[in-house]
């Protein structure tokens, strides 16, 4: 009985070393998961790193922006013919005026600007304001978003989109503020969203705010949150907000969203007009 109990407990004894070195195996081929962050409670510096006030007339400052041009129609079945002409983006009287225009050009019956500062201006983490007071009528669809500069983890969405400010003519003065990513996005309707009924978005100037962390997204129209999209801690296709991005600012014509009930020829020429744009640098910890 001795023996039989002795070569059971050899058996026993190899089997939990084979398991524990097996574990051990494993473990090494399967790292850990990356941990949720938390919130340090970051600050912002109170001068701006990056800006443009457009205290200065003609087209947009060269070392500051550039363009986004053609009519491809943008992934949104967009109607407009983006210029890089002093017609459809100026600076003049303390602001930038981004002019969308009736007017045929590269096989499209609309002309406007999507003004970029990618390449000139692309940031990680920080507090981007812009002030801007949006255009009226049906088919309008204008912008203030950030999209990757170096597109690390894929092509859209994999490698993210924040929408700062978005707005559709047809329905007036509902200000949108999204981000979109691979786990969400609006074409399988998992966006991270919210929207906000601002009566004088038309017809007065407001500051639209990001305060961009690595714990969190969040948006404030007038200082006021009404945003907030928390890192989760899942990997890129939850949170690709870790690498660079740079501003947008477009106005639309139509497409998907923005024509959704419509044109109204009319409203053109409609103009989204901005004060200025600011980028605040984040205090690490």
């Amino acid at each position: 009985m001795k023996k039989i109990r002795l070569a059971t407990w050899s058996i026993l004894i190899f089997g939990v070393l084979a398991c524990s070195g097996k574990k051990k195996e494993e473990t090494a081929y399967y790292p850990n998961l990356p941990e949720a962050p938390s919130d340090k409670g970051w600050q912002f510096e109170a001068t701006p790193v990056w800006a443009d006030e457009f205290d200065y007339e003609g087209l947009p400052a060269t070392d500051k922006w550039g363009y986004d041009t053609g009519g491809s129609g943008w992934g949104n079945n967009e109607l407009e013919y983006y210029t890089n002409t002093i017609e459809n983006a100026s600076v003049a009287n303390g602001k930038l005026t981004i002019t969308a225009k009736k007017q045929s050009m590269g096989g499209r019956e609309y002309t406007s600007a999507r003004v970029v500062s990618r390449g000139k201006g692309d940031f990680l983490y920080g507090r981007i304001e812009i002030k801007a007071k949006l255009p009226t009528g049906k088919g309008t669809w204008p912008a203030l978003w950030m999209l990757p500069t170096d597109w690390v983890y894929g092509g859209w969405p994999q490698s993210g989109e924040i929408d700062i400010m978005e707005h559709v003519g047809y329905d007036p003065n509902v200000i949108h503020v999204t981000a979109h990513t691979e786990a969400y996005y609006f074409k399988i309707n998992t966006q991270k969203t919210s929207t906000k009924t601002i009566p004088t978005a038309t017809s007065d100037f407001h500051k639209y705010r990001l305060d961009w962390t690595p714990y969190a997204l969040r948006g404030f129209i007038d200082d006021v949150q009404v945003f907030e999209f928390v890192n989760e801690g899942k990997g890129y296709k939850v949170w690709p907000f870790d690498k660079r991005f740079h501003i947008l600012m477009n106005l639309a014509v139509g497409g998907d969203w923005g024509g959704a009930q419509g044109m109204d020829d009319s409203a053109f020429p409609a103009a989204m007009e901005v004060d200025y744009v600011r980028v605040y640098k984040m205090i690490d910890k």
